[in-house]
Parts: C-alpha cells; structure tokens; sequence
C-alpha cells in the first residue's frame, strides 16, 4: 500500500500496534507484581510512546507533502519537535 496513496491506515496500524504494547506491558507488570520490576516496564513504555509519535507524525506528514507548503510542512515538525521537548 502506498503511505501517499493511505497514510490514515498506516498510522492507525501504528497506533493500534502501539496501544497492543501498552496493553501488554500492562499485563506483564500484574503478572509479574513488583513494583521495581513494573517501574523499569514504565520506564520501557516511556521510550516507546514519543517513538509512536514521530513515526506517526513522519507518516501524516509524508502524506501530506504533495499538498502542503514545505513551509507548513517544516512548522509541523518544529510542532512535532516541540511536544517532544516539553514533555520529556
């Protein structure tokens, strides 16, 4: 399938692949019931989302390229980038 063609499906698949892995980290971090254990699962969780993010934010973004200004393109990812900075 081509992104510029559908890139909605390839980043709701990406999505959807994502909240598999919070779903599992959830089930392993009651299975294996220590706090210690379940903070270091956290800590994995934490890389994992903002890499979500850009990956789905380089997607739309590719999407978008034949129909946006590289200007507008440029200020979505200084956006992107700015989420990032704040959050982290």
């Amino acid at each position: 399938m081509n992104p510029h063609e559908n890139p909605v499906f390839l980043m709701a698949s990406l999505r959807v692949i994502g909240a598999g892995v919070e779903i599992a980290a959830a089930i392993l971090m009651l299975k294996v019931n220590t706090v210690e254990t379940a903070l270091r699962i956290n800590a994995v969780l934490g890389l994992i989302g903002p890499v979500v993010l850009i990956a789905v934010s380089i997607l739309g973004l590719w999407g978008l390229v034949e129909r946006v200004s590289f200007t507008k393109l440029v200020m979505t990812l200084c956006g992107v980038i700015l989420i990032i900075a704040g959050t982290g």
